[in-house]
């Protein structure tokens, strides 16, 4: 991938999407396709149609999609699988028909199995049955998986499937009903902080660990795997063996949830009491990714998480003001 060629960033207005812009105008990319949803319904396949045969992108970041925390994904599996399902369908058969050279497509560390062995590899798909919180998003995904290395098998498309663990960042979602756990966090303490709330609940019982990548890490890995030579990319996309075209991106690290909690208290500045509501649940137990293909082919996470955190909240207070 070149700073000259033509690249479609979907979804370029959320956490991912933002710092794939950045990311790419830092390295000189100018040549960006952005559309907003009002421009651009992903969802809307004779929509995505005309883009692609319009603009011909020559590459595509697949960064677009329907997300949000346990709440969200738990009250709505629907819009969940469906959106999704359509997003991802409708960009990778556009991009195969309009001949885009390659293709990242987004997911979640979420598709990988409830109770699986951690560190989690790549190979460890399809091998459980997953967290019922989820399952709809997770579901959706693991089909744009099988998308992207059917696509590659068939059609000799070199598409890779790119698994982040949890994110955060500047651009995210602080919405307290649809948001994740670190944005939700860096919410509720700093409102209870300026309320001088005596205490402040927190679902579930805090001992579920949980790795966290900043977002503009994210960000640096998918151009380092966008930028990689052939040889280095058909060593990402595992071409030649019996695996789908899957890398997890992760710093390799995790912590509890109540660390996570009291880093984001510490962020925040709130002095306030910590209540856990384990009527609440807590989700899978372990999520810790096995990035060791990753750092093999030479990329690792730089941001440590109490940076990212005190980046993150100066985002959302910047938020505030706006």
């Amino acid at each position: 991938m070149r700073n000259t060629d033509v690249v479609f960033v979907a979804g370029h207005r959320g956490l991912v999407g933002s710092a794939l812009v950045r990311g790419l105008r830092e390295r000189g990319y100018r040549n960006l396709l952005l559309r907003s949803h009002s421009e651009l319904d992903l969802c809307n396949q004779a929509a995505v149609a005309e883009f692609f045969r319009t603009e011909r992108p020559d590459h595509v970041f697949l960064a677009a999609a329907k997300v949000g925390g346990i709440l969200a994904n738990d009250t709505y599996p629907a819009e969940f699988v469906h959106q999704n399902l359509a997003i991802q369908t409708n960009v990778i058969h556009e991009a195969w028909r309009n001949g885009v050279k390659r293709l990242l497509f987004l997911g979640s560390s979420c598709i990988y199995p409830r109770d699986c062995p951690q560190p989690i590899r790549e190979d460890y798909l399809l091998t459980g049955p997953l967290e019922a919180t989820n399952r709809a998003y997770a579901i959706a995904k693991i089909a744009g998986i099988e998308m992207c290395w059917s696509y590659n098998r068939q059609y000799g498309t070199r598409y890779l499937a790119a698994m982040p663990t949890n994110l955060y960042g500047p651009g995210d979602n602080y919405d307290a009903r649809n948001s994740h756990v670190i944005p939700a966090l860096l919410g509720k303490f700093h409102e209870a902080r300026v309320s001088s709330a005596p205490a402040v609940t927190v679902w579930g019982s805090g001992t579920p660990r949980r790795e966290f990548l900043f977002s503009d890490d994210m960000a640096e890995a998918c151009i380092f795997l966008m930028t990689l030579g052939e040889l280095e990319f058909d060593a990402a996309l595992r071409t030649g063996t019996p695996h789908p075209p899957l890398i997890n991106v992760g710093t390799g690290k995790d912590l509890s949830i109540k660390e996570l909690v009291e880093l984001v208290r510490e962020t925040t500045g709130y002095r306030g009491d910590i209540v856990y509501d384990s009527s609440k649940p807590d989700g899978t137990p372990r999520k810790l990714l096995d990035v060791s293909l990753l750092h093999n082919i030479g990329w690792r996470a730089r941001t440590d998480l109490r940076a990212g955190l005190a980046k993150a909240y100066a985002d959302y207070r910047a938020g505030l003001t706006n």
